[in-house]
């Protein structure tokens, strides 16, 4: 099955050379001896799960020995990956060690150095104190107390958590201020997943504006010198991998593996593609696929785009013997005026014993709840809401106006209906469109019909062009003030980001 849209664009396109397959060990050898980071063998991040249907834990923001932002737990720079069942309540007391006198420079000055956390696609209250971004804030010294519930009907997928001060949001988040969060329960969608071996992958992008190992680094991840867009600029980020430049991925050959990735880069896309293998597609956005289409539990694609903030989980076949490939970014075509998002690598896959494969996903208790939807009636209607993206040399706009922390909601929502949203991107480059709380079904780009489509909570939206969503406004648990922005964060800092009232 090969998927049109560029929503997601499972659509093939041109590949990495192939030749520089046999160049790509030497490449690598010659920046590990320059730039002293060996491609190690990649590992699940520390994982805290919930006892006695709670997970609690003590989370810093800190300053790293470099100057960059980070959490900090257990008095380590680190980013667990938090698992909870639904039905759990997760407490975060929150502690923002950084210095009153910022070491770096942010989208709205001066930079004051507050943070707080936004549980990403989480189903639950944007009230105080859950996944509220407007009202808890935490300057230097100060700290916050998070307690979220987590619903008992909670969608099963791969979630994440990062900070969200307006302003402030897009260097925390480049620095690594993010951290994977999963809601255990997916293998009732999906039985095949249960005994698979876990791999849980965190990409995030990491500035080389100002290294001193750039050029190794570019030649480390084989940094595409094609250009596929008109971004004038040269690239000035690279991906890790669960912190890691281009490490290796363990999976012995003919084996099944279930990867849960997301894109946590403050501004960069990921055209995800497995050279030469196919990615069975379970979930996107923490949202299973057979939830709204239980006779269609998964999709096989060649490759995949998901925009920052995107989410997906797959099964991967690993490759016969003596073929390693390549896990690989494909350059993605951002619009003249957007940055340049040049092919890369992001890993390589190795041969390994089935006795070394990552913990493997044990049989869920929990019961599959199935959502099947008839939204045609509702998708033919006139949008209930539009939504214009713009921006100029002053700033980024949603219907022409910028965030301001006093603003009046620009939409009201009445809790329990679905409503169509028309999404128009009116600027020169991309821009990824996110609601906080809710997911939506992303069923027509530019007019036409998406084949295919998928509930999601952050959609690509292409420029000068639109897409069309039913937005679910059903869930009770979902009252009170919201946002919806870009998920370009610099562009959420510099504007593009507007309130909405759950009522």
């Amino acid at each position: 099955m090969v998927w049109m849209s560029s929503v997601l664009r499972f659509v093939p396109v041109r590949r990495l050379a192939a030749a520089a397959v046999a160049t790509a060990a030497a490449a690598v050898f010659c920046s590990i001896e320059l730039t002293g980071e060996a491609p190690g063998r990649i590992s699940n991040p520390l994982e805290l799960r919930a006892k006695n249907h709670t997970l609690s834990l003590t989370l810093h923001a800190g300053i790293t020995q470099d100057g960059k932002n980070s959490f900090y737990f257990d008095g380590q720079p680190n980013a667990p990956t938090l698992r909870l069942s639904p039905g759990d309540q997760l407490k975060i007391t929150y502690i923002n060690d950084l210095p009153t006198e910022a070491k770096e420079n942010c989208a709205i000055t001066p930079c004051m150095d507050m943070t707080n956390l936004h549980f990403h696609g989480l189903t639950v209250s944007p009230d105080a104190p859950q996944d509220d971004v407007l009202n808890m804030m935490a300057m230097p010294g100060q700290s916050l107390h998070y307690t979220v519930q987590i619903p008992k009907d909670h969608p099963s997928g791969l979630y994440w958590y990062h900070t969200h001060p307006h302003g402030e949001s897009y260097r925390q988040v480049l620095d690594g201020m993010s951290g994977a969060l999963v809601i255990e329960g997916i293998e009732s969608y999906v039985p095949a997943l249960t005994g698979l071996p876990e791999r849980v992958l965190v990409v995030r992008g990491r500035s080389i504006e100002h290294d001193p190992h750039s050029a190794d680094l570019k030649q480390r991840v084989e940094l595409g010198s094609d250009v596929c867009g008109a971004e004038p600029e040269p690239a000035d980020e690279i991906f890790t991998v669960n912190g890691s430049v281009r490490p290796q991925i363990e999976i012995a050959p003919g084996e099944r593996q279930f990867w849960r990735l997301v894109n946590a880069s403050a501004d960069r896309y990921l055209d995800l593609q497995l050279e030469g293998q196919t990615l069975e597609i379970v979930a996107m956005d923490g949202m299973p696929i057979a939830m709204h289409d239980p006779n269609h539990r998964t999709r096989i694609v060649d490759h995949v785009l998901l925009p920052p903030a995107g989410r997906l989980e797959a099964i991967v076949t690993g490759p016969t013997a003596g073929t390693p490939r390549r896990l690989v970014s494909r350059c993605v075509d951002t619009g003249p005026d957007g940055d340049p998002n040049p092919a890369m690598v992001l890993a390589d896959t190795v041969s390994h014993s089935l006795a070394n494969s990552p913990g493997k996903a044990a049989k869920s208790s929990l019961k599959a709840q199935f959502k099947t939807l008839d939204l045609t009636a509702e998708e033919k209607t006139p949008p209930r809401f539009v939504v214009t993206f713009t921006e100029d040399k002053k700033g980024f706009y949603i219907n022409g106006e910028k965030f301001a922390p006093d603003a009046a909601p620009m939409v009201r929502a009445n809790v329990g209906i679905y409503q169509h949203w028309k999404i128009i991107n009116a600027s020169r480059e991309l821009h990824p469109i996110h609601i906080h709380q809710v997911h939506f079904l992303a069923y027509a780009e530019n007019d036409k019909p998406i084949a295919d489509p998928l509930w999601l909570d952050t959609v690509n939206v292409p420029y000068g062009g639109s897409v069309d969503v039913i937005m679910d406004f059903t869930d009770p648990v979902i009252r009170g003030m919201s946002v919806f922005h870009c998920h370009l964060l610099n562009h959420e800092d510099k504007g593009m980001m507007a309130k909405i009232l759950f009522q």
